[in-house]
């Protein structure tokens, strides 16, 4: 059997990070698995989005953002697997088994669950032969500014996503076009009257119907779209192309029969504050967890996963305190506080 951990986290986004961090200072053996490519969950679909809401801290990119968050979850050496999907969890006398799509095993005391939405997928643009040009010039999220500096761009989509890009690369971009299938637009009212002031030329019911390639083949040039109402179309010269049409949520890890736990709006694990579930050694942190009172803000992840952290330590230790004592009179931060205190004198 492989090692027996204290916790096993699944999910490698905020709440997860933030949990692998907590759980370390808490001195719990911690493993976090993450079944994408890489640490950061939806915040790396924006990477170059400012965060305002975050006490105390400055606007953060949110790759910049990401970065510091996975530094932080690394400060007390837990194991950490990217690219691994939890499949099935059962429970075997007093201890979790979770099973990945790979046909791995991994065993575990306590679960920590920090899946937020869910595996995000892009829905893509239902056109065929699309998705030869994701290599090139169509987009589904945006990675880098630099790269629609002075660019014809055409956006599809009319929520908060597509609204937001077109405001954020209307300074930089030769043009922005919005498009939308629908007669009004999700998004909200003051970002979309942002958009019609910085330029963004906004057409509803509107379709991207056609791409066409250069003459190598190797990008579009063209975009054919269409009016629902007029049924009328047009086709313009683009150097982008970017589709913010939503996700689609992937939920399909499950549970044996020993294992129940209430779901609100069929997904959300109900639970209370303190990140307990309903199944006695499996807790919950970040957007996957409801309760009454719920702030659904990064703070109040960092806060889901500090509770559930502190409830995992008194589930093992029923004798433990029941928080962590805080970084500034904590003994477990001396030494390192001591080394970032020289670096920082050496400068």
């Amino acid at each position: 059997m492989q090692d027996l951990y204290d916790v096993t986290i699944i999910g490698g986004g905020p709440a997860g990070l933030y949990s692998a961090f907590y759980s370390g200072l808490r001195g719990l053996k911690t493993k976090l698995i993450e079944s994408q490519e890489q640490l950061g969950g939806k915040v790396l679909l924006y990477p170059e989005k400012l965060i305002w809401d975050i006490g105390g801290h400055p606007p953060i990119l949110g790759g910049q953002f990401v970065k510091q968050l996975i530094a932080q979850a690394k400060t007390f050496d837990p194991t950490i697997l990217t690219d691994t999907k939890v499949d099935f969890i059962e429970r075997l006398g007093e201890m979790f088994v979770l099973h990945t799509a790979q046909g791995e095993k991994h065993y575990s005391k306590t679960i920590l669950l920090a899946v937020g939405g869910g595996i995000i997928n892009p829905q893509k643009l239902t056109l065929e032969g699309a998705e030869k040009y994701e290599m090139s010039n169509l987009h589904y999220t945006v990675q880098s500014y630099k790269r629609f500096v002075d660019k014809d761009i055409i956006i599809s989509g009319g929520g908060n996503a597509a609204i937001d890009w077109a405001v954020e690369l209307s300074p930089i971009a030769k043009n922005v076009t919005v498009v939308y299938r629908k007669d009004t637009l999700s998004a909200h009212e003051a970002t979309i009257q942002e958009a019609l002031d910085a330029g963004v030329q906004i057409e509803c019911n509107t379709t991207i119907t056609k791409l066409t390639a250069n003459t190598d083949k190797t990008a579009i040039e063209f975009v054919t779209c269409e009016n629902s109402q007029t049924k009328q179309s047009y086709t313009r010269q683009v150097d982008e192309v970017i589709v913010s049409h939503g996700y689609n949520r992937e939920a399909s890890l499950t549970f044996d029969e020993a294992i129940s736990i209430p779901k609100k709006d069929d997904y959300y694990f109900e639970g209370k504050a303190t990140g307990e579930t309903a199944q006695p050694g499996i807790f919950a942190a970040g957007d996957i967890l409801s309760f009454e009172g719920k702030i659904h803000l990064l703070l109040g992840t960092f806060q889901d996963a500090a509770n559930a952290v502190n409830s995992i330590k008194t589930y093992l230790e029923p004798t433990a305190n029941r928080n962590a004592v805080v970084s500034s009179h904590n003994e477990i931060f001396k030494e390192k506080n001591r080394s970032i205190i020289e670096n920082s004198l050496s400068r």
